[in-house]
């Protein structure tokens, strides 16, 4: 229906009166009656316009579509020459009615999700129009096109009363939760599931569409079946059953409830709940759609997360992500953690701009882009290139933040390079945070840009920070005095340990609660790594020609390093893996080949050469002479794997310590 104007009001005031719409609770006071026996005097109800509701008892209400044209009701002592007082009375309760519904729609519509819209119904219903309402609605929701199978069930989602008054007849109205959540059980007043029979008084009303009084005959047999056979409901007008009807389908019922000592609902009333039965349906509807839109959305975001981090060698990690507010839960932030050839690690984090479904799918592909990047060993500055070429292809106005760190346990050192985002922040094993110097260089997605990288220390116990913007900067602060926030925040948590850092899982949680209630405008990715390091003592390094000889070089080699390291018992193992090894690279490499070994919670073996083909698997025949190392190595080995590199490969395996074997 069209919204009503706000003109002239009721009792001979002249002027503008702009509706109200609020939340006080508590009955409302009953006045002396209006002609006809009108309702309660609207001074007394809760809800500005709503509040103006004549609550049964004046009759002439306009219908809902002449609302838009129809003006309000002049006040009764303007100029209409001879026109009897209950006639200005019916013209009065007219307006009063067009106003409530457009008060009461209104506070309806505002609501987002299910609950805040049927919660709008109710506050808005109750007790101007009714005394108590309840609200069911199918259990579950259709959503859009979906056809449901199955019967068709009602769950009671709703009620909403004023405090129990009974009449000198004695009559009670249901006995109803008192308050608007459902929790404990309904007191065998009023049945929480009601099942739709086909063909059954009740279908038939819901089918009817139009809101009934209770005793309607069509009413007075649908009312139990939805209800309960053992509910006792007011005598006379004093109950309307109104189905719920959406888009497509029937997707609830209400019914509207009076004391006995209240005037009764008159035929007007049920264009009343003809009103506020349709805008209900309409918002659940919206609602339904909206949150499995929302919910789809989140769960695509989440699936194109890393389900959990790997564990490389040398670093710990730990992450935190946090969807925006419920206005805007869809976002483009990620982080990703990808092991690299040599115990390397790569550490990403990124924002892709904007809050969509389509942020999200962006976000999934240019994490799929960095990590194969990542595999293909190039610099961070190589890979923010080839990203922001990706970002391009995908459209113009593609683009995104990202930061593209990579670790190297051996050397303690880090390679940072950065595309428009906020810098990373060390936190130094005595407490120092430590906001990175990192040239910012353009987003991704804005082409023809040079990408910097700078090599930084990444001392053993230290601890790097890399976030999204959604943690540093809101509406109330600048992006520079969240960074300064977050600095000091990692200070005060590492000065609670003392001299040891903080462990990773209670610091991602204290960084989090730095946010404050108007933080929350965007998504939020945090991604935290440890610098464990690999000591020089844990690592063997060498050379070797490729040769014939070669082979037997590194058998000694690896012998004297184990027996260095009191791992003796290995020996035997590593001795044949190795000669596999590095006899498959030997027999192609024309430069000197690399073997490296690491001793750390496992014992790992890096054979490094200048041909970038793969080793692959196979079963060997028979009657072949060789094929059967990379058997022995995948039958032997806890793990192997082979990666290529810009100028070769490195293949790669690793061994279970024995038990008791202690790291020097």
């Amino acid at each position: 229906m069209g919204r009503p104007r706000e003109g002239g009001s009721a009792g001979g005031r002249s002027g503008r009166s702009r509706p109200r719409d609020t939340d006080q609770s508590g009955p409302p006071s009953v006045p002396p009656p209006a002609s006809r026996g009108g309702g309660p005097d609207p001074a007394g109800a809760r809800g500005g316009d709503a509040a103006r509701a004549p609550a049964g008892g004046s009759g002439g209400a306009v219908p809902p579509q002449q609302s838009a044209e129809a003006p309000s009701a002049p006040p009764a002592r303007s100029g209409h020459p001879g026109e009897s007082g209950e006639v200005a009375a019916a013209r009065q309760a007219g307006g009063d009615r067009l106003r409530f519904i457009g008060a009461a729609t209104r506070r309806i519509a505002r609501g987002i999700d299910l609950d805040e819209i049927v919660l709008g119904l109710c506050r808005a219903t109750v007790p101007t129009f009714a005394d108590a309402i309840l609200v069911y609605l199918r259990d579950p929701l259709p959503v859009g096109d979906e056809r449901p199978t199955g019967p068709v069930v009602l769950r009671l989602r709703r009620t909403d009363r004023i405090p129990e008054e009974p009449d000198t007849n004695g009559a009670r109205l249901p006995v109803l939760p008192a308050q608007p959540d459902l929790g404990p059980a309904m007191g065998g007043s009023a049945a929480e599931l009601a099942e739709v029979r086909p063909g059954g008084p009740l279908a038939e009303v819901l089918r009817g569409v139009r809101p009934l009084f209770g005793e309607a005959q069509a009413a007075r047999t649908a009312l139990p079946e939805l209800l309960g056979p053992d509910t006792r409901l007011p005598g006379g007008h004093r109950v309307i059953l109104a189905p719920l009807r959406g888009r497509r389908r029937v997707i609830g019922a209400a019914v509207f409830l009076r004391r006995p000592d209240r005037p009764a609902f008159e035929p007007d009333d049920l264009l009343v709940a003809a009103q506020l039965a349709t805008h209900t349906a309409l918002g659940v509807d919206k609602a339904v759609l909206y949150g499995r839109e929302a919910y789809i959305a989140d769960a695509l975001q989440r699936t194109m997360l890393p389900d959990s981090l790997p564990q490389p060698t040398g670093v710990r990690l730990a992450s935190r992500y946090l969807p925006a507010a419920e206005t805007a839960r869809v976002g483009g932030d990620w982080y990703d953690a990808i092991p690299l050839p040599g115990s390397r690690v790569a550490l990403v984090v990124g924002d892709v701009m904007g809050h969509s479904m389509t942020s999200a799918a962006i976000m999934g592909q240019l994490r799929t882009t960095a990590q194969t990047l990542a595999g293909l060993d190039l610099p961070p500055q190589e890979v923010l290139h080839h990203l922001d070429e990706q970002a391009q292809r995908l459209g113009s106005d593609r683009m995104a933040t990202c930061l593209y760190a990579v670790y190297d346990p051996v050397a303690h050192r880090i390679i940072i390079a950065n595309a428009g985002h906020p810098p990373p922040v060390m936190l130094h094993r005595g407490g120092r945070a430590e906001v990175l110097r990192v040239p910012p260089g353009a987003p991704i997605g804005v082409g023809g840009v040079d990408f910097e990288a700078v090599e930084l220390d990444a001392p053993a116990g230290a601890t790097l920070v890399l976030y999204t913007d959604g943690l540093v900067e809101s509406r109330i602060r600048d992006v520079w005095t969240g960074i300064e926030q977050l600095r000091e925040r990692l200070t005060e948590t590492a000065r609670l340990t003392g001299p040891n850092p903080p462990p990773l899982e209670p610091l991602c949680d204290e960084v989090l609660d730095m946010l404050g209630p108007g933080d929350r405008d965007d998504d939020i990715a945090l991604l935290a790594a440890r610098f464990d390091g690999i000591a020089p003592s844990d690592v063997a390094y060498w050379y070797l020609d490729p040769k014939a000889q070669t082979a037997g070089q590194a058998r000694r080699l690896a012998r004297r390093a184990l027996a260095r390291w009191g791992l003796d018992e290995l020996t035997d193992q590593l001795e044949l893996l190795v000669s596999e090894v590095v006899t498959n690279a030997v027999r192609y490499a024309e430069r000197p080949i690399t073997l490296r070994l690491l001793r750390t919670d496992v014992l790992r073996c890096e054979v490094g050469d200048d041909v970038p083909q793969l080793p692959r698997l196979r079963q060997a025949r028979p009657s072949d002479e060789g094929g059967r190392g990379l058997y022995l190595v995948n039958r032997m080995a806890r793990r192997w794997g082979a990666t290529r590199l810009s100028m070769g490969k490195v293949v790669w395996f690793e061994l279970s310590m024995p038990p008791g074997a202690a790291r020097g």
